[in-house]
């Protein structure tokens, strides 16, 4: 009977699950069109580039475009693992196995005595409303990583950092899944993991840091938080323009540094919240771990120079954990990111065009969407803070004095 029942339970999830990626499959294959800009050109053009180039045994040293960690080179490469096909469709492949290997991960962990389908139906529901480029970025992998991490965390602390360590060398962002971590193990893990991946990429591939360079030149993309700053300005005559630059569309002028730097601040500051809630937390539970996951990537994404529509994929990937536990408090935040995914495929690829320009369209999505993700990040931090931070008691003014009859009075 109970077996039953789960897989009633089931069926709704996973037969949307399979629709959705059915379209979305025919979508980069190019057997239905997606209005906009071809969002597959990255993975025909750019990721086969690279796989040319690193097949020679040498990252991509002359191109700046690329500014990923070296373990991106195992997802550029992957492709090779399907020859029968050719490579744009082989990592469309691998990316929707990877969407599958998630979805496998969140239903299990929503069959534990106190875990929830939540998390399921975000991920089923919310990975296609970012439309055809979950699968045409290397993102939807790099979550999954992170996604068994997180669910690892809390009875295998070392698999969390070994995962933690693999996922950073992919993307950086998974580096964050250890805020909330507890365990020294968990720490130590990584270490041990990173160092030694780290150091076997640089012995055996040319180049492999060359990205921290390339990140250090990068300016303000028109999708991120900042850039609003210069949509509004370029409605008063802002001199600057809007260029291709670093592989993404940039502002370029007058008070971009500043305001890059601006950002670079508000990251530091995010991280130093974090630090004072790690100090005070104390009434820490199992599912603290990816609340504080979740919060820390929402932080990293708001104030950073750059929102790609795929950084949508790793909130949706974190707030999915969160909510394979009853317990999580991070459903609001969750919903906003939903929501958030939503508007960011009216922006790109549908309404990039108006966003390029900054016309009342484009600056209107613009505001929405990223007004989504602070909303998320400001309420993921109060509830975190509420959950986990005992409140300081008052201290009690001592009682005021008051003359009485009886009381002589000096003449």
């Amino acid at each position: 009977m109970e077996t039953k029942a789960v897989r009633r339970s089931l069926t709704g999830p996973l037969v949307t699950w399979g629709v959705t990626r059915a379209v979305l499959l025919l979508f980069v294959f190019r057997v239905l069109l997606f209005p906009g800009p071809d969002v597959t050109s990255d993975v025909s053009v750019i990721y086969r580039g690279w796989y040319e180039v690193l097949r020679t045994g040498t990252f991509p040293l002359d191109d700046v475009t690329w500014q990923y960690p070296p373990a991106a080179a195992l997802a550029v490469l992957s492709p090779a693992a399907l020859p029968f096909l050719s490579y744009p469709h082989a990592f469309f492949v691998l990316a929707a196995l990877a969407d599958l290997v998630v979805l496998a991960l969140l239903a299990h962990a929503g069959r534990r005595p106190d875990g929830s389908r939540r998390g399921l139906w975000v991920w089923v529901a919310g990975v296609p409303l970012l439309g055809p480029t979950v699968y045409a970025r290397y993102d939807v992998m790099v979550t999954a990583v992170a996604v068994a991490a997180l669910l690892a965390g809390v009875q295998r602390p070392r698999v969390l950092g070994a995962l933690t360590a693999l996922g950073a060398l992919l993307k950086v962002w998974p580096a964050l899944l250890l805020v909330g971590a507890v365990r020294r193990r968990a720490w130590a893990s990584a270490a041990v993991t990173s160092a030694g991946l780290a150091a076997l990429f640089a012995v055996s591939m040319p180049g492999a840091f060359a990205f921290l360079t390339f990140q250090r030149d990068r300016g303000t993309e028109v999708e991120s938080v900042g850039a609003l700053v210069f949509h509004v300005a370029r409605q008063f005559g802002w001199s600057g323009q809007v260029l291709l630059n670093y592989g993404s569309i940039e502002f370029v002028g007058p008070g971009v540094a500043e305001v890059s730097t601006a950002a670079l601040a508000l990251t530091a500051g995010a991280f130093g919240w974090l630090l004072l809630w790690r100090l005070r937390a104390t009434r820490v539970s199992p599912y603290t771990l990816a609340d504080a996951a979740f919060t820390a990537v929402l932080l990293f994404t708001v104030t950073s120079r750059v929102i790609s529509p795929q950084y949508l994929v790793w909130l949706i990937g974190v707030a999915a954990v969160c909510l394979t536990a009853r317990a999580s408090r991070m459903g609001p935040p969750a919903l906003l990111v939903v929501a958030a995914s939503l508007v960011t495929v009216l922006e790109f690829p549908l309404g990039f065009a108006h966003v390029v320009v900054s016309d009342g369209y484009g600056v209107a999505l613009m505001f929405l969407r990223n007004g989504l993700l602070l909303a998320a990040a400001l309420v993921a931090c109060r509830r975190l803070w509420r959950a986990t931070v005992p409140a300081r008691p008052a201290i009690p003014f001592p009682p005021r004095q008051t003359r009485t009859e009886e009381t002589p009075v000096s003449s």
